[in-house]
């Protein structure tokens, strides 16, 4: 064989090795992005806009979601009692919402979401596709609040611990970044980021 054939097929093996372990990463990281994703539910509430009169609303109005909802979900050990409690209780919490609201238009919905990472008393969330609770005050156009409604960690002395009961061993770790898990949350990060910009990008192309 002629030596430029075999340094080329060499190249070749070593590009095909690079690739097969880059696909069995992502699919890894893809396969505990879900999981996860699986295991919570967000709370999102969004301000009319910036101003610090909005602000203060879109804050009265998280703590009375919060508050409401707190001995609703005391009850639910997964995330999918979770959901179903929030399911029937949509009408009641968007009520809730308004009454701090004041004349501001609400809006409350239970959906998927894509979240940037997001560091918490303890964890860290990467960024991904989330179940979300979406509170919206008016257009939405101010910054926003983002926490953890199931398990509870919004109203948590230690969000941490609060995180725990809710999770398999290996999630918890890849959250609070126990070691051994630095790589593996990047990977997972990593592939979050990657899957929010695909979704942005077809988002303009639409």
């Amino acid at each position: 064989m002629h030596p430029a054939n075999r340094r080329l097929r060499r190249w070749e093996g070593a590009a095909l090795t690079a690739l097969c372990l880059c696909l069995l990463a992502a699919v890894a990281a893809q396969r505990r992005s879900a999981s996860v994703s699986r295991s919570l539910i967000r709370l999102h509430v969004l301000a009319v806009d910036d101003s610090a009169a909005e602000q203060a609303v879109k804050l009265s109005v998280r703590d009375a979601v919060l508050d409401y909802l707190a001995p609703r979900l005391s009850g639910a050990e997964s995330a999918a009692e979770a959901e179903a409690v929030l399911e029937r209780e949509l009408a009641a919490i968007c009520d809730v919402a308004r009454s701090r609201a004041g004349e501001r238009p609400v809006t409350v919905t239970l959906a998927c979401e894509r979240y940037p990472t997001r560091d918490y008393e303890g964890f860290t969330l990467p960024a991904g596709r989330y179940r979300s609770l979406r509170i919206v005050l008016g257009e939405g156009r101010g910054h926003n609040w983002w926490c953890v409604v199931f398990p509870p960690v919004c109203l948590a002395a230690v969000q941490r611990e609060a995180l725990r009961p809710a999770m398999n061993p290996e999630d918890y770790a890849l959250l609070t970044r126990e070691e051994g898990w630095e790589l593996r949350f990047r990977s997972v990060e990593l592939w979050g980021e990657l899957t929010n910009r695909l979704a942005k990008w077809r988002e303009r192309a639409s």
